[in-house]
């Protein structure tokens, strides 16, 4: 199943991320990712929603997204016309003889050590999904304490696709 990504420009009022997820639980679609934040203007916020389903159930989300009253624009971003991101943050057990493997392997990433504590450090990198999952697997030889993932975010590309709402 390929994955979707909706960026939805949404009204910023209290209860549109209830409405939205709700619509997606109540019709028993699975919401992969979901991030959300205020955009330049602070009358709206960007939603960015992931689902795996097949074309006819986007179709299907896409509709019922329409009739939401407070979204603004619905885009499918695909793989050529946008650009995606993801934050990850990892916290790995590492004493100092292990420590300047792992920041070798973050330099390589273009990571940055965000913590070092005394067994541990925490390291933060931004990427697509794929360079993500590689960074984890490259550290899966020491102990992974703790990840935490913000989900996917996404754009445009370009500035004939902006949307400008009064």
């Amino acid at each position: 199943m390929d994955k979707t990504v909706f960026s939805l420009l949404v009204d910023n009022t209290s209860g549109v991320l209830g409405r939205i997820a709700g619509m997606f639980s109540r019709r028993g679609y699975n919401i992969d990712s979901l991030t959300v934040g205020v955009t330049a203007d602070p009358k709206y916020s960007r939603m960015t929603v992931v689902v795996a389903a097949g074309e006819d159930i986007i179709e299907q989300i896409e509709n019922q997204l329409r009739k939401q009253e407070d979204v603004r624009e619905i885009k499918k971003l695909g793989h050529q016309d946008s650009v995606c991101r993801e934050l990850l943050m990892i916290k790995i057990r590492a004493k100092a003889q292990d420590r300047q493997d792992v920041v070798s392997t973050a330099d390589i990433f273009r990571a940055k050590i965000v913590d070092v504590a005394e067994d541990s450090l925490i390291v933060e990198l931004t990427g697509n999904q794929a360079k993500l999952e590689a960074f984890i697997h490259l550290l899966s030889d020491y102990e992974i304490l703790e990840i935490a993932r913000t989900g996917l975010t996404g754009l445009s590309r370009g500035s004939d696709n902006v949307t400008y709402l009064d």
